[in-house]
Protein backbone atom coordinates (compact mmCIF):
# COMPACT_ATOMS: atom_id res chain seq x y z
CA UNK A 1 0.00 0.00 0.00
CA UNK A 2 2.95 2.78 0.84
CA UNK A 3 4.15 1.77 -2.75
CA UNK A 4 1.40 2.37 -4.44
CA UNK A 5 0.54 5.75 -2.34
CA UNK A 6 4.57 6.62 -3.23
CA UNK A 7 4.00 5.41 -6.85
CA UNK A 8 0.58 8.19 -7.32
CA UNK A 9 2.16 10.93 -5.02
CA UNK A 10 5.35 11.07 -7.72
CA UNK A 11 3.95 10.19 -10.87
CA UNK A 12 0.82 12.70 -9.37
CA UNK A 13 3.55 15.65 -8.87
CA UNK A 14 5.39 14.96 -12.07
CA UNK A 15 2.04 15.46 -14.22
CA UNK A 16 1.15 18.85 -12.54
CA UNK A 17 4.79 20.39 -12.24
CA UNK A 18 5.03 19.73 -16.76
CA UNK A 19 1.73 21.84 -16.43
CA UNK A 20 3.25 25.01 -17.62
CA UNK A 21 4.53 23.37 -20.61
CA UNK A 22 1.34 22.24 -21.83
CA UNK A 23 -0.30 25.71 -21.05
CA UNK A 24 -2.22 26.11 -24.22
CA UNK A 25 -4.54 22.81 -23.76
CA UNK A 26 -4.84 22.93 -20.26
CA UNK A 27 -5.72 26.61 -20.77
CA UNK A 28 -8.22 25.62 -23.06
CA UNK A 29 -9.84 23.14 -20.37
CA UNK A 30 -9.52 25.74 -17.48
CA UNK A 31 -11.77 28.30 -19.31
CA UNK A 32 -14.26 26.02 -20.78
CA UNK A 33 -15.09 25.09 -17.56
CA UNK A 34 -15.05 28.51 -16.16
CA UNK A 35 -17.43 29.32 -18.44
CA UNK A 36 -19.67 27.05 -17.58
CA UNK A 37 -19.38 27.43 -13.81
CA UNK A 38 -19.59 30.86 -14.46
CA UNK A 39 -23.01 30.81 -16.04
CA UNK A 40 -24.57 28.34 -14.04
CA UNK A 41 -23.77 30.65 -10.96
CA UNK A 42 -24.63 33.75 -12.76
CA UNK A 43 -27.85 32.12 -14.05
CA UNK A 44 -28.75 31.07 -10.27
CA UNK A 45 -27.70 34.16 -8.52
CA UNK A 46 -30.82 35.82 -10.04
CA UNK A 47 -33.36 33.35 -8.59
CA UNK A 48 -31.03 33.59 -5.63
CA UNK A 49 -31.28 37.43 -5.39
CA UNK A 50 -35.27 37.27 -6.58
CA UNK A 51 -36.18 35.63 -3.94
CA UNK A 52 -33.93 37.09 -0.95
CA UNK A 53 -35.63 40.14 -2.04
CA UNK A 54 -38.85 38.61 -1.81
CA UNK A 55 -38.74 36.97 1.60
CA UNK A 56 -36.45 39.38 3.15
CA UNK A 57 -38.11 42.17 6.00
CA UNK A 58 -41.12 40.02 6.60
CA UNK A 59 -42.54 39.96 9.94
CA UNK A 60 -44.31 36.67 11.56
CA UNK A 61 -46.69 38.75 13.24
CA UNK A 62 -48.22 40.57 9.72
CA UNK A 63 -51.15 38.79 7.90
CA UNK A 64 -52.64 39.81 4.57
CA UNK A 65 -56.29 39.74 4.16
CA UNK A 66 -57.38 39.36 0.35
CA UNK A 67 -60.97 38.48 -1.60
CA UNK A 68 -61.41 34.64 -1.29
CA UNK A 69 -59.76 32.96 -4.44
CA UNK A 70 -57.45 35.83 -5.08
CA UNK A 71 -54.09 34.79 -5.98
CA UNK A 72 -52.74 38.46 -6.01
CA UNK A 73 -53.53 41.60 -4.81
CA UNK A 74 -54.59 42.98 -8.15
CA UNK A 75 -57.22 40.21 -8.27
CA UNK A 76 -58.57 40.86 -4.65
CA UNK A 77 -61.68 43.77 -3.94
CA UNK A 78 -62.53 44.43 -0.36
CA UNK A 79 -65.21 47.16 0.59
CA UNK A 80 -65.06 49.87 3.01
CA UNK A 81 -67.27 47.65 5.66
CA UNK A 82 -65.72 44.44 4.82
CA UNK A 83 -62.30 46.11 5.74
CA UNK A 84 -63.44 47.18 9.52
CA UNK A 85 -65.11 44.12 9.87
CA UNK A 86 -61.44 42.90 9.52
CA UNK A 87 -60.07 45.55 12.00
CA UNK A 88 -62.47 44.31 14.87
CA UNK A 89 -61.74 40.84 14.65
CA UNK A 90 -60.22 39.49 17.26
CA UNK A 91 -56.19 38.97 17.50
CA UNK A 92 -55.35 42.02 16.13
CA UNK A 93 -52.90 44.28 17.14
CA UNK A 94 -54.28 47.49 18.94
CA UNK A 95 -52.55 50.67 19.90
CA UNK A 96 -54.17 53.75 21.76
CA UNK A 97 -57.50 52.07 21.07
CA UNK A 98 -56.62 51.89 17.54
CA UNK A 99 -56.24 48.59 15.08
CA UNK A 100 -52.85 48.16 13.39
CA UNK A 101 -54.82 47.33 10.44
CA UNK A 102 -54.04 49.19 6.81
CA UNK A 103 -56.22 48.95 4.02
CA UNK A 104 -54.57 49.28 0.69
CA UNK A 105 -54.89 49.63 -3.10
CA UNK A 106 -52.14 48.25 -5.63
CA UNK A 107 -52.29 49.78 -9.18
CA UNK A 108 -49.68 49.76 -12.21
CA UNK A 109 -48.17 52.84 -13.15
CA UNK A 110 -45.61 53.03 -16.63
CA UNK A 111 -42.80 54.56 -15.26
CA UNK A 112 -39.77 54.46 -18.16
CA UNK A 113 -36.40 52.62 -16.98
CA UNK A 114 -33.25 54.55 -16.81
CA UNK A 115 -31.32 52.22 -18.61
CA UNK A 116 -33.42 51.78 -21.89
CA UNK A 117 -36.01 54.57 -21.51
CA UNK A 118 -38.44 51.91 -22.47
CA UNK A 119 -42.27 51.78 -20.12
CA UNK A 120 -42.30 49.18 -16.97
CA UNK A 121 -44.73 48.43 -15.11
CA UNK A 122 -44.27 50.12 -11.44
CA UNK A 123 -46.30 49.44 -8.25
CA UNK A 124 -47.99 52.03 -6.92
CA UNK A 125 -49.58 51.56 -3.37
CA UNK A 126 -52.03 53.19 -1.79
CA UNK A 127 -51.73 52.82 2.35
CA UNK A 128 -53.47 54.11 5.39
CA UNK A 129 -51.31 55.97 8.13
CA UNK A 130 -51.02 52.73 10.02
CA UNK A 131 -49.07 51.03 7.16
CA UNK A 132 -45.76 52.62 8.97
CA UNK A 133 -46.35 50.84 12.21
CA UNK A 134 -47.37 47.66 10.84
CA UNK A 135 -44.21 47.57 8.74
CA UNK A 136 -42.06 49.02 11.37
CA UNK A 137 -38.79 48.62 8.82
CA UNK A 138 -39.94 51.33 6.60
CA UNK A 139 -37.36 54.44 7.02
CA UNK A 140 -37.62 57.63 5.16
CA UNK A 141 -33.39 58.27 3.92
CA UNK A 142 -34.21 61.11 1.95
CA UNK A 143 -36.73 63.91 1.77
CA UNK A 144 -39.90 63.05 3.94
CA UNK A 145 -43.12 61.07 3.88
CA UNK A 146 -46.05 62.39 2.57
CA UNK A 147 -48.84 64.11 3.84
CA UNK A 148 -52.28 62.65 3.91
CA UNK A 149 -54.50 64.18 1.23
CA UNK A 150 -51.96 65.21 -1.19
CA UNK A 151 -51.00 64.35 -4.35
CA UNK A 152 -47.50 63.02 -2.78
CA UNK A 153 -45.61 60.10 -3.21
CA UNK A 154 -42.58 58.04 -1.76
CA UNK A 155 -40.17 55.81 -3.58
CA UNK A 156 -38.34 52.68 -2.69
CA UNK A 157 -34.84 53.09 -3.15
CA UNK A 158 -35.22 50.18 -5.74
CA UNK A 159 -37.21 51.97 -7.88
CA UNK A 160 -35.56 55.18 -7.83
CA UNK A 161 -32.58 53.44 -8.51
CA UNK A 162 -33.79 51.70 -11.42
CA UNK A 163 -36.79 54.01 -13.16
CA UNK A 164 -37.02 57.40 -14.56
CA UNK A 165 -37.82 60.77 -12.86
CA UNK A 166 -38.52 59.25 -9.23
CA UNK A 167 -35.65 61.95 -7.94
CA UNK A 168 -37.02 63.71 -4.96
CA UNK A 169 -38.67 66.86 -6.34
CA UNK A 170 -39.61 65.53 -8.90
CA UNK A 171 -43.39 65.78 -10.82
CA UNK A 172 -44.87 62.66 -12.23
CA UNK A 173 -48.38 62.03 -13.83
CA UNK A 174 -50.34 59.17 -13.35
CA UNK A 175 -54.26 58.65 -13.17
CA UNK A 176 -54.08 62.22 -15.28
CA UNK A 177 -53.13 63.86 -12.05
CA UNK A 178 -49.58 65.14 -11.20
CA UNK A 179 -47.92 64.23 -8.27
CA UNK A 180 -44.76 65.12 -6.45
CA UNK A 181 -41.96 62.79 -5.10
CA UNK A 182 -41.05 63.66 -1.60
CA UNK A 183 -39.10 61.18 -0.18
CA UNK A 184 -37.28 57.60 -0.48
CA UNK A 185 -37.41 55.25 1.96
CA UNK A 186 -35.79 51.75 2.49
CA UNK A 187 -37.33 48.81 3.62
CA UNK A 188 -34.60 46.46 4.74
CA UNK A 189 -34.08 44.83 1.24
CA UNK A 190 -37.47 43.82 0.93
CA UNK A 191 -40.27 43.97 -2.11
CA UNK A 192 -41.15 47.09 -0.74
CA UNK A 193 -38.48 49.24 -1.99
CA UNK A 194 -39.80 48.43 -5.53
CA UNK A 195 -43.02 51.05 -4.85
CA UNK A 196 -44.56 53.71 -5.04
CA UNK A 197 -46.22 54.43 -2.03
CA UNK A 198 -49.04 57.57 -1.64
CA UNK A 199 -52.29 57.68 0.89
CA UNK A 200 -55.14 55.39 -0.49
CA UNK A 201 -57.76 57.73 -0.05
CA UNK A 202 -56.21 60.36 -2.96
CA UNK A 203 -55.38 57.01 -4.86
CA UNK A 204 -58.64 55.97 -4.91
CA UNK A 205 -60.43 58.55 -6.69
CA UNK A 206 -57.62 59.66 -9.00
CA UNK A 207 -58.13 55.73 -10.54
CA UNK A 208 -61.99 56.25 -9.75
CA UNK A 209 -61.85 52.74 -7.37
CA UNK A 210 -64.82 54.29 -5.28
CA UNK A 211 -64.24 53.23 -1.24
CA UNK A 212 -62.80 49.80 -2.18
CA UNK A 213 -59.67 48.40 -1.52
CA UNK A 214 -57.88 45.28 -2.80
CA UNK A 215 -56.52 43.88 0.75
CA UNK A 216 -55.64 44.53 4.34
CA UNK A 217 -52.29 44.42 6.17
CA UNK A 218 -52.76 43.27 10.25
CA UNK A 219 -50.72 43.43 12.61
CA UNK A 220 -51.56 40.18 14.99
CA UNK A 221 -51.20 40.46 18.73
CA UNK A 222 -48.45 37.88 18.24
CA UNK A 223 -47.61 35.01 16.16
CA UNK A 224 -50.45 32.45 18.57
CA UNK A 225 -53.49 34.63 17.35
CA UNK A 226 -53.54 33.46 13.87
CA UNK A 227 -55.75 30.90 14.52
CA UNK A 228 -58.23 32.99 16.53
CA UNK A 229 -58.13 35.83 13.54
CA UNK A 230 -58.53 32.98 10.91
CA UNK A 231 -61.69 31.82 12.58
CA UNK A 232 -63.36 35.06 13.68
CA UNK A 233 -63.36 35.85 10.01
CA UNK A 234 -64.30 32.52 8.49
CA UNK A 235 -67.38 32.74 10.84
CA UNK A 236 -68.36 36.20 9.59
CA UNK A 237 -70.86 35.67 6.70
CA UNK A 238 -70.32 39.47 6.09
CA UNK A 239 -66.77 37.93 4.93
CA UNK A 240 -65.24 35.83 2.13
CA UNK A 241 -61.87 35.93 2.59
CA UNK A 242 -58.20 34.49 2.73
CA UNK A 243 -55.70 35.13 5.01
CA UNK A 244 -51.74 34.59 4.27
CA UNK A 245 -49.21 35.68 6.86
CA UNK A 246 -46.47 37.53 4.69
CA UNK A 247 -43.80 35.17 4.61
CA UNK A 248 -46.17 32.68 2.74
CA UNK A 249 -47.98 34.95 0.58
CA UNK A 250 -44.74 36.17 -0.55
CA UNK A 251 -43.18 32.57 -1.36
CA UNK A 252 -46.16 31.94 -3.45
CA UNK A 253 -45.34 35.48 -5.03
CA UNK A 254 -41.71 34.26 -5.89
CA UNK A 255 -42.14 30.84 -6.99
CA UNK A 256 -43.18 31.07 -10.70
CA UNK A 257 -40.31 33.48 -11.50
CA UNK A 258 -37.96 31.60 -9.34
CA UNK A 259 -38.73 28.12 -10.90
CA UNK A 260 -38.64 29.43 -14.47
CA UNK A 261 -34.93 30.93 -13.74
CA UNK A 262 -33.95 27.26 -12.57
CA UNK A 263 -35.74 26.20 -15.35
CA UNK A 264 -33.46 27.68 -17.63
CA UNK A 265 -30.46 27.64 -15.43
CA UNK A 266 -29.94 23.59 -14.66
CA UNK A 267 -30.77 22.56 -18.56
CA UNK A 268 -28.30 25.15 -19.11
CA UNK A 269 -24.93 24.24 -17.79
CA UNK A 270 -26.22 20.70 -18.40
CA UNK A 271 -25.74 21.83 -22.03
CA UNK A 272 -22.33 23.71 -21.36
CA UNK A 273 -21.12 21.11 -19.65
CA UNK A 274 -21.50 18.61 -22.58
CA UNK A 275 -18.90 21.05 -24.11
CA UNK A 276 -16.61 21.08 -21.46
CA UNK A 277 -16.33 17.49 -20.94
CA UNK A 278 -15.34 17.07 -24.39
CA UNK A 279 -12.86 19.74 -24.08
CA UNK A 280 -11.73 18.32 -20.85
CA UNK A 281 -11.76 14.89 -22.53
CA UNK A 282 -9.46 15.93 -25.43
CA UNK A 283 -7.01 18.32 -23.30
CA UNK A 284 -6.28 15.03 -21.43
CA UNK A 285 -5.77 13.03 -23.97
CA UNK A 286 -3.61 15.70 -26.08
CA UNK A 287 -1.53 15.26 -22.23
CA UNK A 288 -1.66 11.69 -22.25
CA UNK A 289 -0.34 11.45 -25.91
CA UNK A 290 2.67 13.99 -25.11
CA UNK A 291 3.83 11.91 -22.55
CA UNK A 292 3.58 8.53 -24.13
CA UNK A 293 7.30 7.60 -23.57
CA UNK A 294 7.33 9.59 -20.08
CA UNK A 295 4.23 6.81 -19.27
CA UNK A 296 5.93 3.83 -20.54
CA UNK A 297 9.30 4.21 -19.06
CA UNK A 298 7.64 4.64 -15.83
CA UNK A 299 5.92 1.53 -16.38
CA UNK A 300 8.80 0.11 -17.41
CA UNK A 301 10.46 1.21 -14.27
CA UNK A 302 8.20 -0.77 -11.92
CA UNK A 303 5.35 1.69 -11.79
CA UNK A 304 1.75 0.57 -12.12
CA UNK A 305 -0.97 1.12 -13.99
CA UNK A 306 -3.31 2.33 -11.59
CA UNK A 307 -0.90 5.28 -10.22
CA UNK A 308 -0.69 6.03 -13.77
CA UNK A 309 -4.61 6.07 -14.60
CA UNK A 310 -5.32 7.95 -11.00
CA UNK A 311 -2.31 10.62 -11.63
CA UNK A 312 -4.51 11.47 -15.05
CA UNK A 313 -7.93 11.21 -13.22
CA UNK A 314 -5.93 13.89 -10.67
CA UNK A 315 -4.24 16.18 -13.40
CA UNK A 316 -8.10 16.92 -15.23
CA UNK A 317 -9.70 17.61 -11.58
CA UNK A 318 -7.34 20.31 -11.08
CA UNK A 319 -7.54 21.65 -14.52
CA UNK A 320 -11.26 21.59 -13.77
CA UNK A 321 -11.20 22.64 -10.23
CA UNK A 322 -8.82 26.11 -11.19
CA UNK A 323 -11.49 26.60 -14.35
CA UNK A 324 -14.39 26.48 -11.58
CA UNK A 325 -12.52 28.75 -9.00
CA UNK A 326 -11.97 31.32 -11.81
CA UNK A 327 -15.44 31.13 -12.76
CA UNK A 328 -16.69 31.42 -9.33
CA UNK A 329 -14.70 34.56 -8.72
CA UNK A 330 -15.42 36.19 -11.90
CA UNK A 331 -18.95 36.11 -11.65
CA UNK A 332 -18.98 36.93 -7.65
CA UNK A 333 -17.21 40.16 -8.58
CA UNK A 334 -19.26 40.78 -11.70
CA UNK A 335 -22.33 40.28 -10.35
CA UNK A 336 -22.74 39.80 -6.41
CA UNK A 337 -25.05 43.07 -5.77
CA UNK A 338 -25.96 43.55 -9.27
CA UNK A 339 -29.25 45.28 -9.56
CA UNK A 340 -31.60 45.06 -11.94
CA UNK A 341 -35.29 44.51 -12.23
CA UNK A 342 -37.46 42.06 -13.88
CA UNK A 343 -41.16 41.86 -13.91
CA UNK A 344 -43.15 39.38 -12.00
CA UNK A 345 -45.66 37.38 -13.48
CA UNK A 346 -47.96 37.13 -10.34
CA UNK A 347 -48.66 40.65 -9.88
CA UNK A 348 -47.32 41.66 -13.37
CA UNK A 349 -44.99 44.56 -11.75
CA UNK A 350 -41.48 45.16 -11.66
CA UNK A 351 -39.77 43.77 -9.08
CA UNK A 352 -36.38 45.17 -8.03
CA UNK A 353 -33.47 42.85 -6.55
CA UNK A 354 -29.29 42.33 -6.35
CA UNK A 355 -28.21 39.58 -7.76
CA UNK A 356 -26.84 36.88 -4.72
CA UNK A 357 -23.74 35.12 -5.49
CA UNK A 358 -24.33 33.14 -2.45
CA UNK A 359 -22.36 30.21 -0.78
CA UNK A 360 -24.44 27.98 -1.49
CA UNK A 361 -24.09 28.65 -5.50
CA UNK A 362 -20.66 28.77 -5.42
CA UNK A 363 -20.64 24.97 -3.82
CA UNK A 364 -22.66 23.89 -6.33
CA UNK A 365 -19.93 25.87 -8.93
CA UNK A 366 -17.45 23.76 -7.61
CA UNK A 367 -19.43 20.43 -7.40
CA UNK A 368 -20.24 20.84 -11.10
CA UNK A 369 -16.59 21.85 -11.97
CA UNK A 370 -15.57 18.13 -10.01
CA UNK A 371 -17.87 16.58 -11.91
CA UNK A 372 -16.71 18.16 -15.50
CA UNK A 373 -13.11 17.17 -14.25
CA UNK A 374 -14.06 13.36 -13.31
CA UNK A 375 -15.63 12.87 -16.35
CA UNK A 376 -13.32 14.53 -18.77
CA UNK A 377 -10.62 12.70 -17.10
CA UNK A 378 -11.60 9.10 -16.88
CA UNK A 379 -11.24 7.87 -20.90
CA UNK A 380 -7.83 9.65 -21.13
CA UNK A 381 -6.67 7.79 -17.50
CA UNK A 382 -7.91 4.21 -18.60
CA UNK A 383 -5.98 4.71 -21.88
CA UNK A 384 -2.64 5.93 -19.88
CA UNK A 385 -3.51 2.90 -17.96
CA UNK A 386 -3.49 0.36 -21.02
CA UNK A 387 -0.82 1.71 -23.12
CA UNK A 388 1.31 -0.82 -24.26
CA UNK A 389 5.13 -0.36 -22.78
CA UNK A 390 7.45 -2.02 -25.54
CA UNK A 391 4.97 0.14 -28.50
CA UNK A 392 5.38 3.50 -26.58
CA UNK A 393 8.72 3.24 -25.96
CA UNK A 394 9.41 2.51 -29.66
CA UNK A 395 7.47 5.99 -30.55
CA UNK A 396 9.42 8.80 -31.39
Amino acid sequence: MFNLLSQLLVVSLMNLTTLPQRLAASGVAIVGVAGVVGVFVAVLSMAAGFERTMMSALSDDVAIVMRSGSTAELNSGLGYDQTQLIADAPGVLRSDGRALTSAELFVIVDIPKRATNTDANVPLRGVQPTAFAIRDNINIIEGRNFEPGRHELIVGKGARLQFANLDVGSTVTFGQIDWQVVGIFEAGGGIAESELWCDVRVLQPAYRRGNTFQSVRVKLSDEASLPAFRQALASNPQLDVDIKLEAEYSAEQSEPLSDFIRFLGYPLALLMSLGAVFGAINTMYASVSTRTREIATLRALGFGAFPVAVSTLIESLVLALIGGVLGSVVVYILFNGYTVSTINGASFSQVVFDFAVTGELLRQGVVVAILIGLIGGLFPAVRAARLPVAEALRET
